[in-house]
């Protein structure tokens, strides 16, 4: 299977599936000499975990993650990094019944028709439980930016259907988001969201809504221009996390309504430094970083698996009705938080290693 596989210069490979003994990664291009440990990852991998609250599925994964090399003596050696978390609590006894039936808005179906075979459990390698050891190694990729540029990745719960949190704080630290456990900074937006939830989880059904991500400290010079535009593979990485379904960065489409005039991002110098007065480009322009925040959202359906009865076909193409089973997230967004920083992180160190060997070649 091929399309596993996001960066170049920090290269990260996933493998796995639901309910196989374990789910990893490999990460390469990790430059040498950094401290790493396990501890580094877990906090992350915690954050991203089943059974963590109430509004989330209770399937109960420690997700401890396993370092199986790269390393020496606690520091990176610049060689592969291999990554696994083993499965412990699979009911795949729970799937039986979809062998027989595509289960609407899953991969079941394409996933039949591509490769003439599929793994039930779980949906397999579509299940978003592979997105485990994504976090892990995008808790690294993270560590490196802190480390060299002081870079900062915040994501947070905008929205929950038609519930939003319509303030904007650039400022806003990762302690206020993880104040709740639905992952939005405002508290009181976030008692109304979980009611939602816990209100669409007692009818059998889910919801969706909007992550936003502020990522501030981001060097200038970061992404290439045409095919590698900074917010191009930003959105690639967005859109590779199950159940999303939009991206937008800066005025995204609310941009649409502005005329130029109104719309362009005057530059300005603040304390000697060259910066814009506003912020429309969501900090890139031209594909390439400005040093200005990069904001950007990602949209999310409902979860696609619900407990109520629902119209499919049998693998004969017959009409059937069938009701899932199994432990789901009424709403995947606060464990799609973690995710969303992973994946930013992965891709803006990716493309800080390019923009190092540019700098290098520059400067002889």
């Amino acid at each position: 299977m091929a399309g596993d596989s996001i960066g170049q210069l920090f290269r990260f490979t996933n493998w796995g599936e639901s309910h196989g003994k374990a789910i990893g990664g490999v990460l390469e291009g990790c430059p040498a000499g950094i401290s790493l440990s396990e501890d580094d990852l877990q906090p992350a991998l915690d954050r991203r975990r089943p059974g963590q609250s109430k509004i989330v599925t209770q399937r109960k994964e420690a997700d401890a993650v396993e370092i199986l090399s790269g390393l020496y003596e606690g520091k990176t050696t610049g060689t592969p990094i291999s990554l696994m978390i083993r499965n412990q609590d699979q009911r795949s006894k729970d799937y039986s019944e979809m062998a027989q039936l595509y289960r609407p808005s899953h991969a079941d179906f394409t996933y039949q028709q591509k490769y003439g075979i599929r793994d039930v459990a779980g949906g397999g390698r579509s299940s978003a439980r592979v997105t485990a050891p994504t976090v892990a190694a995008g808790a690294i990729a993270e560590k490196i930016l802190q480390q060299f540029c002081g870079v900062s990745i915040v994501a947070y719960v905008k929205s929950v259907a038609e519930i939003e949190y319509s303030n904007f704080d650039p400022l806003v630290t990762r302690e206020q988001v993880e104040q709740s456990v639905v992952r939005c900074p405002e508290l009181s937006i976030a008692e109304k969201m979980i009611q939602k939830i816990e209100a669409t989880r007692k009818q059998g059904d889910s919801i969706g809504g909007v992550i936003e991500c502020v990522i501030q400290s981001v060097p200038v010079g970061l992404g290439e221009p045409i095919f590698d535009k900074l917010e191009a593979d930003l959105a690639k990485a967005m859109l590779s996390i199950n159940a999303s379904k939009g991206f937008e960065i800066g005025s995204g489409f609310a941009g649409t309504r502005l005329s130029g005039s109104e719309h362009n991002d005057p530059f300005i110098n603040s304390n000697g430094t060259i910066a814009t007065r506003s912020n429309y480009s969501g900090g890139i322009q031209g594909g390439i970083s400005n040093g200005m925040p990069i904001v950007f959202r990602v949209a999310f359906k409902p979860t696609a698996t619900i407990i109520q009865d629902q119209q499919t076909v049998n693998l004969e193409g017959e009409a059937v009705t069938f009701k899932a089973k199994g432990r789901h997230d009424p709403c995947v967004l606060p464990r799609a938080v973690p995710i969303v920083e992973a994946m930013a992180a992965l891709t803006l160190c990716d493309h800080w290693l390019r923009y190092r060997g540019y700098q290098n070649l520059t400067s002889e």
